[in-house]
């Protein structure tokens, strides 16, 4: 991805300059919308490394499938309230387009946001 391409995120900064930082390990995010945000973004650049490394190691699985078959297209935030975040993240795959809703839990240990996975409803 070039560094004057917009953010994945859905930010108006470039993604060098949005979550290109925090993949890059150079700042942590500071609420749990913005490590939602930069995950969403880790999907649409095929960053694992970076999804694992926010994934809190209670929850967090052995590897990640990026389905690679996918193209993000857009993400939007719902609510961000406290420690969870709700959004709506839609792709388009070999089978059409479709889309992702999650209620996701984040918690903070040592002043660092990790996600712990979806609430159920």
């Amino acid at each position: 991805m070039d560094g004057l391409d917009l953010c994945p995120c859905g930010s108006t900064l470039s993604y060098h300059d949005c979550c290109g930082r925090l993949h890059r390990g150079e700042v942590n995010a500071s609420t749990p919308e913005q490590l939602m945000r930069s995950r969403y973004s880790a999907f649409a650049v095929n960053d694992s490394n970076y999804l694992l490394a926010t994934w809190h190691p209670s929850t967090r699985p052995d590897s990640v499938d990026l389905g690679n078959d996918l193209a993000w297209l857009s993400l939007q935030v719902i609510e961000a309230t406290g420690d969870q975040v709700e959004f709506v993240a839609r792709f388009i795959g070999p089978s059409g387009r479709g889309f992702i809703r999650e209620h996701s839990k984040f918690v903070e240990v040592d002043r660092r946001w990790f996600y712990l996975g979806a609430v159920e409803d």
